[in-house]
């Protein structure tokens, strides 16, 4: 498989450009390499599918956003579907009708539609496609869930088809008739005059509402609609690396459609649950160690929780506060990669709020030993390693 081009050099764009600025050159594209425009050149078909897939992506933020971020490699899956993976146009899974069926959006009506530009393909009418609506639930994912993945399995209500009509919403699921208006098609056409010429335009049929037939009696069960009101387990896994907020998509399991046609998608949206312990950046993890006195002075081990068990840590003597000690690989995945981030275990020591007598003249002995009380080169190079961690942090490092 040919290595997919950068969607903004595919459109001819900066990573800057405003929404205008795609829409306008995604215009200039789908005009240049439209197959009306260059027939039986297949070269020209897949310019025009490659610029409707880098438009599809960039045209969304979010989908823009994880672009930025990952590039094609977002999840095992890409841009297309499937759990992780993103709809619309993206992964290439798509037809000539899917593009034209966006093209209102972006050029107006005269341009929706199949069979703009004089009839591509023929200038075959197409039968109005239902769509159930899209579903959307929350899932929670502890931090052991996104180091490893999970199954999932929920009971949800949805929209499923009608049994007693077959999703028809006619009695029976034969009592309707084929529209006369648009004679099944779902579509009305209509030719108007652009700067391009003559253009053919299709528009959904007013008197069946583009799904091409009426129905004579409603089925008594779904009142005609098609669709009734059900709780179904839907099974799903979570892949190791998803960040709160992520949304993942499983095609055909959201709502059924009203009188037949394609079921919605279900989105799931992923919740982190916090951490007892531990804290999230991105795939490190941090972990705030509180030590006494005496071990970061005199040194010591210590156990620090992970994601999975725990892990001992050698505290070197005259460890200070600030410093931070580094558990390589011990962090979360990255999302559709091999990589794994680090557990970061941040020192403080604990000042004693309350002393006896016995620990107060203990401690107050050590006052004015030499290697207790600080100099003023030791200060000096504990502020400036102090200044150091502070720099590398405000810079993300």
């Amino acid at each position: 498989m040919a290595e997919k081009r950068d969607y903004y050099e595919v459109l001819g764009v900066s990573k800057s450009a405003s929404a205008d600025e795609l829409k306008k050159a995604y215009r200039k594209m789908a005009i240049k390499y439209h197959p009306d425009k260059n027939p039986g050149d297949k070269e020209a078909e897949e310019k025009f599918k490659e610029a409707a897939e880098a438009y599809d992506v960039l045209s969304d933020p979010k989908k823009r956003q994880l672009y930025d971020q990952y590039g094609h490699n977002m999840g095992p899956q890409g841009f297309g579907g499937g759990a992780g993976g993103f709809g619309g146009f993206g992964g290439g899974g798509f037809s000539m009708e899917d593009i034209f069926s966006h093209f209102g959006d972006i050029f107006g009506d005269a341009f929706a539609g199949a069979g703009s530009f004089g009839g591509h393909a023929g200038g075959r009418q197409r039968k109005a496609v239902n769509k159930g609506a899209d579903l959307r639930i929350k899932v929670k994912v502890t931090l052991k869930d996104v180091m490893n993945g999970v199954d999932k399995k929920l009971k949800i209500p949805r929209w499923v088809a009608c049994a007693s009509c077959r999703g028809t919403g006619a009695k029976d699921g034969t009592s309707f008739h084929t529209c006369e208006t648009c004679h099944g098609t779902g579509y009305v056409t209509r030719v108007q005059q652009t700067f391009m010429g003559a253009m053919q335009s299709q528009s959904v049929c007013p008197q069946c509402n583009g799904e091409g037939k009426v129905i004579d009696h409603a089925c008594p069960d779904c009142h005609g609609e098609g669709i009734v009101k059900k709780e179904e387990i839907v099974e799903f896994h979570i892949p190791a690396g998803v960040v709160d907020g992520m949304t993942l998509t499983m095609r055909g399991q959201g709502n059924a459609a009203r009188h037949g046609g394609v079921n919605g998608d279900l989105l799931i949206v992923i919740e982190e649950e916090k951490d007892p312990n531990l804290i999230r950046d991105e795939n490190d993890l941090i972990y705030n160690l509180m030590l006494d006195f005496p071990t970061a002075a005199l040194g010591g081990s210590v156990e620090v929780p992970l994601v999975e068990g725990k892990a001992r840590l050698k505290i070197p003597a005259g460890t200070q506060p600030g410093k931070v000690l580094r558990l390589r690989g011990k962090g979360l995945p990255q999302y559709g990669s091999s990589s794994r981030g680090d557990e970061l275990v941040n020192v403080m020591v604990y000042v004693p709020e309350k002393l006896d007598d016995d620990e107060r003249k203990a401690i107050e002995s050590l006052k004015e030993k030499p290697n207790v009380v600080p100099d003023q080169s030791t200060v000096h190079r504990i502020f400036s390693r102090l200044r150091h961690i502070f720099h590398r942090e405000s810079q993300g490092e």
